[in-house]
């Protein structure tokens, strides 16, 4: 089964572009089986799969993920089992190590997207991950081929991998409707629910993951100023993480 393992939409990131209805349709017209809706620290996105396509959507997988962003380590990817809720996922800011413990205590699976990639956003270009490189020994898998980044950046996250023996996944990252298919996971085993896909990686079975690098992003477009773009959101996630106190505290105390 040929999956994209890393998509946005426009119902759950602020900077998604794609309504999944039409992320859906752009897949599957590309021969795609199924996606992991990885919003940015929301499930929006496949809330609205869930109550308003998952009736009339066939012969295609849509599995709920986040994309979470941490206070220390930058962005990670996280698949909880379709029972579990944790409102907690929705409120950015935990410290990566907590977040590990979190999601596997409740049976999920969790890696870091773009391992090598940007500044703040990547786990190896983090403070934290440099001064505790064992962080990385307990997740369960990396995104290997990543079609927003750098043919440098996807090579050094599968040497990552290599090194610290983790399952590689492929996703396109996409933003934009020309980005959608760009990059794919396949499993060897069918896939169709979140539990599988968890037990999936978890055993350490066969995953390929690949594609082609997407060339219109808007780092790709903003040259030298694309550093300015990434301190602020250095900025911004951390006046986020301020705000969102109180909502994550109470989200712990919760779970």
């Amino acid at each position: 089964m040929k999956f994209d393992m890393h998509c946005h939409t426009k119902e759950g990131s602020l900077d998604g572009k794609i309504p999944i209805a039409e992320y859906i349709g752009l897949l599957k017209n590309q021969g795609f089986q199924g996606m992991v809706v990885t919003d940015h620290n929301s499930y929006n996105g496949y809330r609205k799969y869930k109550h308003h396509l998952k009736d009339v959507v066939t012969d295609f997988v849509v599995l709920k993920g986040i994309e979470y962003d941490t206070i220390d380590a930058g962005h990670i990817i996280v698949i909880m089992p379709e029972h579990v809720k944790l409102p907690l996922l929705e409120c950015r800011g935990l410290p990566a190590k907590l977040l590990q413990d979190i999601v596997h205590f409740y049976g999920g699976i969790l890696g870091p997207a773009h391992p090598c990639g940007d500044r703040h956003l990547s786990i190896t270009q983090t403070k934290f991950y440099k001064k505790h490189p064992e962080l990385m020994a307990n997740f369960d898998f990396l995104e290997g081929f990543n079609a927003c980044e750098s043919m440098e950046s996807n090579t050094a996250a599968k040497a990552l991998a290599d090194t610290y023996r983790l399952p590689t996944t492929g996703g396109s990252d996409s933003h934009h409707a020309n980005c959608v298919g760009t990059a794919y996971t396949e499993f060897k085993e069918p896939i169709t629910c979140e539990s599988d896909l968890i037990q999936y990686v978890k055993e350490r079975k066969v995953l390929a993951c690949g594609g082609h690098l997407y060339h219109g992003t808007v780092k790709g477009r903003m040259g030298i100023f694309h550093h300015l773009l990434i301190e602020s959101f250095w900025v911004y996630n951390h006046f986020a993480w301020i705000a969102r106190y109180r909502r994550r505290k109470k989200a712990l105390a919760e779970s």
